[in-house]
């Protein structure tokens, strides 16, 4: 297997990564190889990756012949998206392939690849989740402003999935969050689904 290092946006990204080159290569995935940019400032990713932790760390697994795959989230426009983020390789003489979740070619973010891949049986759960958004836009609230309310956030309902298939002891409420979720778990998710293959295709071309 190639020297690699993975820069993704967070906890969640990080654990389903681990997760997912497990599933591919049957190995575990070399201690610090797949990170995300520590510094605590509330700007996106973009600006996160042109740290200079992050370009340090890029530039230090090239020069010892690594490989560097870039893997964030394509958010409302995935070409735009990856115009800003490949212009840093030019900028700051960095070299990284680049993989924009969902699907690398849709809006989005990981939670709505996670939506996709969940296992088929437990679909009741997001017909639910997706009634109770609906009920939610008819309410309105004269004392908010705007009256409206605002729908939970993706995260919110990733969290929720697996809150109702899990237990209630508090050692089970612990592999609802993000660093401990277990995304082998057949019984949650499919990490073999026609979703995935682009994004199997992109780790096995950098990486087999």
């Amino acid at each position: 297997m190639k020297r690699f290092l993975i820069i993704v946006e967070g906890d969640a990204d990080k654990k389903f990564f681990r997760d997912y080159y497990h599933l591919l290569f049957q190995e575990n995935a070399p201690e610090n190889s797949i990170i995300f940019p520590k510094d605590k400032s509330e700007t996106g990713g973009k600006d996160k990756l042109k740290s200079e932790e992050t370009l340090q760390a890029l530039r230090q697994n090239t020069n010892q012949g690594g490989v560097n795959l870039v893997i964030f989230d394509a958010d409302d426009d995935c070409e735009f998206r990856r115009k800003e983020l490949l212009a840093i390789k030019e900028e700051f003489g960095v070299e990284f392939e680049l993989f924009l979740l969902p699907n690398n070619k849709a809006a989005g973010e990981l939670e709505d690849m996670l939506e996709q891949i969940i296992n088929p049986a437990n679909q009741p759960v997001m017909d639910c989740w997706a009634t109770y958004e609906g009920e939610l836009e008819k309410v309105r609230i004269p004392s908010k402003t705007p009256p409206t309310l605002t729908i939970p956030a993706k995260k919110t309902k990733i969290y929720a999935y697996l809150e109702t298939l899990l237990g209630k002891s508090r050692s089970q409420k612990k592999l609802i969050k993000d660093p401990n979720r277990n995304y082998e778990n057949a019984q949650h998710w499919n990490l073999d689904a026609e979703y995935l293959e682009p994004l199997k295709e992109f780790f096995y071309e950098h990486l087999k």
